[in-house]
């Protein structure tokens, strides 16, 4: 089931909205964030969404992962280091390869809670 867009808002601010709603110590990822939100081919729109946004904002971006469950994001260093701290603050445990179970972490929204298994899962995404 994908998330509707309020009249008038971009897809950046839906962007904003569903990462806003992820629980501390889970975590989606940039496809799925995209498929909720009705556009399963802009995955990496919603990275550049995530991007864009100022320091110090309320968006928890560190929350959003790639499909293999790490950090991606380009020329790794302090933000990804920064990243993995914030969600390790938050319960995540990362393997030695520098991934998470997306089995135990991933939130699915169309589920209605914290955890759970939602219909919205795509496989790879």
């Amino acid at each position: 089931m994908a998330a509707a867009r309020g009249p008038g808002e971009t897809f950046y601010e839906a962007v904003y909205a569903l990462v806003r709603r992820i629980p501390e110590g889970r975590v989606m990822t940039y496809g799925q964030v995209a498929l909720e939100l009705g556009a399963p081919a802009a995955a990496r729109a919603v990275g550049y969404a995530l991007a864009w946004l100022p320091q110090g904002t309320e968006v928890p971006w560190w929350r959003v992962v790639n499909a293999k469950g790490a950090i991606s994001l380009r020329g790794r260093g302090e933000e990804a280091d920064l990243q993995r701290r914030l969600l390790e603050a938050e319960g995540v445990v990362f393997g030695p390869d520098g991934r998470m179970d997306l089995g135990r972490y991933r939130w699915f929204p169309s589920d209605g809670s914290a955890g759970g298994t939602g219909a919205s899962f795509v496989p790879g995404r």
